[in-house]
């Protein structure tokens, strides 16, 4: 997870309708998050071929009134994938922007020191995130900036005139602060020239999440 800070002025036009941004301390943020699927499964059926593959986003944090409590949830720029058919069902079942290419990933755990990264090719150029640590993963303290990153469980997107909502469950990660990172990629090409200043300077923070078993729950459609 890279994370920048963003004028929120760049996210009001992408927001879904019925959904405010969610601020940290009077800051908004954008997050370039690589991540890899293991097992997966749709309605409990495991689709072969299908089960393990690589994810690069960009997203931002958003929230949304129900009834007395706030929905912290993510709105996404453009999810890249490696499998056609992932990147369709999700534009069909969840209206997310989904972006098939090649891709492939690298995760190294040896002796205390971590290094992992996502590389996607566009064209016959290969783009790339990687992220190295050391020691042992820690909680995520409450109140943090490092738990806004991490603790957002809902995912909104544009649906006509209103938007779609689904939940995701987790338990709290546990992550490793990076000791360096590295972004290789044409920023104004992949997610436009409006985030391209912004993603081609050092992020505000850094960090790897250990990850764990996560559940996706069916959309609702909020007019």
């Amino acid at each position: 997870m890279l994370n920048y800070r963003v004028d929120p002025r760049l996210l009001i036009p992408l927001s879904p309708s019925g959904v405010e941004l969610d601020f940290f301390q009077s800051e908004t943020y954008v997050s370039i998050v690589g991540l890899l699927f293991l097992d997966t499964q749709v309605l409990t059926i495991a689709f072969p071929f299908h089960r393990n593959f690589e994810e690069v986003n960009l997203r931002f944090y958003v929230r949304r009134r129900s009834a007395e409590t706030w929905r912290r949830g993510v709105c996404f720029v453009r999810e890249i994938v490696p499998k056609k058919a992932v990147a369709l069902l999700a534009r069909l079942f969840y209206g997310e922007r989904y972006t098939a290419l090649p891709m492939k990933h690298h995760i190294e755990h040896r002796e205390g020191a971590l290094r992992v990264e996502y590389s996607w090719r566009r064209a016959s150029k290969w783009e790339s995130i990687a992220m190295s640590a050391c020691g042992k993963p820690v909680p995520v303290t409450a109140g943090t900036h490092e738990e806004f990153i991490t603790e957002h469980y809902w995912g909104y997107t544009s649906v006509g005139s209103g938007c779609s909502e689904y939940r995701i469950e987790h338990p709290r990660w546990k992550i490793w602060p990076a000791d360096a990172f590295q972004v290789t990629a044409d920023m104004a090409t992949l997610y436009g020239d409006q985030f391209a200043d912004i993603l081609n300077t050092p992020p505000v923070s850094a960090f790897i999440a250990e990850g764990s078993h996560v559940r996706i729950f069916g959309r609702e459609i909020n007019a």
